[in-house]
């Protein structure tokens, strides 16, 4: 079998973040057309890069994962002052610009040192995601296989010049969705005609998931799942919730599973599970009337797609593109532009039964139709075909 690598920040059964379980997936449906390899850091926190996991070499879902230890640990302080001077400027230097990626971090030169020396044993070798460190040096890199996976979407740092190389430094990309793929054509313009697909991920859901779990039993609840964070929406999401109870009443909750990077209200209806086992995540979700989400910064999102799959609408944010575009193409969700309009489409979600029927049947069948792995190994396997063989 042909040999390609993955390229990421962070990597682990423990591991709790989009892009990463995303790799993963990814990662671990490849073997058996492919020799996979990832190339990862020793760190479990993206706050703080910290080492915690062993360097070297282990196996994990049938792939080979090489960690490396970072450098050094992100500096809080340092990190705060370099994204002010950055950010407040949209003309700041380029050299300030690839300072601030170093802080962003994981800032880990012996993966980069160690792909290097192997990348000649490589088919391909694929980053994601565009943001961080061992993505936006190593493409600037010379590497002659590389392709992005960029989950790229409207935040500050993608407008820095700095990530035109980045962009510029790629053989090919794999786009999770339309949007995501017509946003970053219209920042980077030089993208229009390279090689690329859209369809990153497949996503599967159990048939018959387990049981309910006691602790959201006997009552009606909507689901967010996640990084719970305000850089995903979640102080909106709170505000919303408790205005939508003071208007609407009921006995309606709001659960919330993943851990905790911001404080939670304590509110009789607002139940944080914390981090909960795959297995207890799909059984929650087929449980609630609906999954609901405030991010505005999502090139994918793992969670609403699952959600549609096992038959439950969803609620978003319509400022994102990305989550905006699902709802409309799959009839399966509502979207929103404030909290007063959160409140609003919620109550319609729950009032408007036929409807609400409808979009549990047209979620698994979006899901079906758009997000398969064979898709997925399809354009994997053209994107690495596309390369012109090796003398």
């Amino acid at each position: 079998m042909k040999k390609i690598a993955f390229v990421c920040q962070r990597y682990g059964k423990e591991v709790n973040g989009g892009s990463e379980a995303e790799c993963r997936m990814l990662a671990e449906h490849l073997c058996g057309l492919y020799d996979v390899t990832v190339y990862t850091t020793c760190a479990k926190s993206y706050i703080t890069w910290k080492n915690e996991y062993a360097p070297g070499t282990e196996q994990i879902g049938g792939v080979t994962v090489r960690r490396f230890r970072n450098a050094r640990s992100r500096n809080a302080r340092r990190f705060r002052k370099l994204t002010g001077a950055a950010f407040g400027d949209s003309a700041s230097p380029e050299a300030l610009q690839q300072s601030w990626v170093e802080e962003q971090g994981p800032y880990c030169p012996a993966l980069l040192e160690a792909l290097w020396r192997d990348r000649e044993e490589y088919a391909a070798i694929f980053f994601m995601t565009y943001l961080y460190y061992p993505t936006a040096v190593g493409l600037t890199m010379p590497f002659e296989n590389a392709f992005l996976i960029p989950t790229a979407h409207d935040e500050p740092p993608i407008h820095f010049r700095f990530y035109d190389r980045v962009f510029a430094g790629a053989r090919g990309y794999l786009w999770q969705t339309e949007e995501e793929k017509a946003f970053a054509e219209r920042r980077f313009p030089f993208l229009r005609g390279r090689p690329g697909a859209v369809g990153a991920v497949g996503i599967e859901v159990p048939a018959h998931p387990q049981a309910v779990p006691a602790a959201v039993r006997g009552f009606p609840y909507i689901l967010y799942a996640g990084r719970i964070d305000e850089s995903k929406g979640c102080g909106e999401l709170f505000g919303a919730f408790l205005h939508y109870k003071e208007r609407c009443g009921g006995d309606l909750k709001l659960v919330l599973i993943g851990k905790e990077a911001t404080r939670v209200p304590s509110h009789p209806d607002i139940v944080p599970l914390g981090f909960v086992s795959e297995e207890t995540k799909y059984a929650v979700m087929r449980g609630a009337e609906a999954l609901v989400l405030f991010s505005r910064f999502e090139s994918l999102s793992i969670v609403v797609l699952e959600s549609m799959a096992l038959g439950r609408p969803v609620l978003v944010n319509g400022r994102c593109e990305v989550l905006r575009g699902h709802c409309v193409r799959s009839g399966a969700g509502l979207y929103f532009g404030s909290g007063r309009e959160f409140a609003a489409q919620l109550d319609y979600l729950r009032t408007h039964r036929g409807v609400y029927e409808k979009m549990c049947a047209n979620g698994p069948k979006y899901v079906r139709e758009n997000y398969t792995w064979e898709v997925v190994r399809s354009n994997v396997s053209g994107l690495v075909n596309s390369l012109a063989p090796r003398a």
